[in-house]
């Protein structure tokens, strides 16, 4: 069974209409896409159709991301957490398991911690607390906010992220980093993706995550020490062909001891690329 349902949230103290998919049957569950410049619900629902036997999941976007014209909010940290805060006081659940992909892993986490009772299991795919610059450019951190500030402003702001969101430019990247296989980066998907950025207001969104500006943690220190007492138990799904830097910091919650692994194909999206493997790995639970 598959339905589209719209969730009439406050966050911010605004309206935020909220489009979710629920797929399947069986026990409630909560998946969370990744946040990035090509995110979108819509990755997330072949995962939930290869669940659907078990589990009736409900999808959402987050706000400032998805193939939608999106809702003008002040993007960070506190924001994301009140959009899970407002979506599990619609929506409580309490969910047999929270899935969470990329950046939305230190969002569901912290959720969990602040609702004890509204997750029974928590699976975190391919996790990441740090963006793209920051990741791959740590001493340049003074430049970040600039960086954001530029992107946002109006008439330029549109022109360079215009420039950076061109169909070449979303394959490319795709098969560094997104997908294990390049041949999985097909005409078609490239062609959703870039309708994905091309919605209204979609550089803001984009701005932040890229910038570090929706990172839920400063360090790894934090980040790792969301994972303590109280909390639900924690699968950690690490992609073998996850990027170097990022899968370091997958390695390293892992290494913490306080989550259970197991090894998945892919790289920062495999929910998307091999569902029906992410799937196995989390019904083997």
């Amino acid at each position: 069974m598959e339905t589209t349902r719209t969730l009439d949230l406050i966050v911010a103290g605004r309206p935020v209409p909220t489009p979710c998919d629920v797929i399947g049957t069986g026990r409630d569950a909560l998946l969370l896409p990744a946040l990035s410049t090509i995110s979108d619900r819509a990755e997330m629902r072949d995962l939930a159709r290869a669940l659907g036997s078990q589990y009736r999941s409900l999808v959402p976007n987050w706000p400032g991301f998805g193939a939608r014209p999106r809702t003008r909010l002040p993007l960070g940290p506190d924001t994301l957490h009140a959009f899970l805060d407002a979506l599990l006081a619609a929506v409580p659940g309490p969910y047999a398991i929270g899935i969470a992909a990329g950046h939305a892993a230190g969002y569901l986490v912290a959720a969990a911690r602040r609702h004890p009772k509204a997750f029974e299991r928590l699976v975190l795919v391919a996790p990441t607390w740090r963006g793209p610059l920051p990741t791959a450019m740590p001493s340049r951190a003074h430049w970040f906010p600039r960086i954001r500030r530029a992107v946002e402003a109006p008439v330029l702001g549109d022109a360079l992220y215009r420039l950076n969101i061109s169909p070449p430019i979303i394959g490319r990247m795709m098969r560094a980093h997104v997908y294990a296989d390049p041949a999985h980066v097909t005409p078609a998907v490239i062609r959703a993706k870039h309708a994905v950025t091309r919605q209204r207001n979609g550089r803001f969104g984009t701005a932040a995550f890229v910038t570090g500006g929706l990172d839920p943690v400063a360090d790894r220190t934090a980040f790792l020490d969301l994972f303590g007492e109280g909390l639900p138990p924690t699968l950690v799904l690490r992609p073998e062909k996850a990027p170097r830097r990022s899968g370091a910091e997958m390695d390293a919650l892992i290494s913490h001891g306080r989550v259970t692994s197991a090894a998945i194909p892919g790289a920062l999206s495999p929910h998307e690329e091999f569902p029906t493997a992410v799937a196995k790995a989390v019904q083997a639970i």
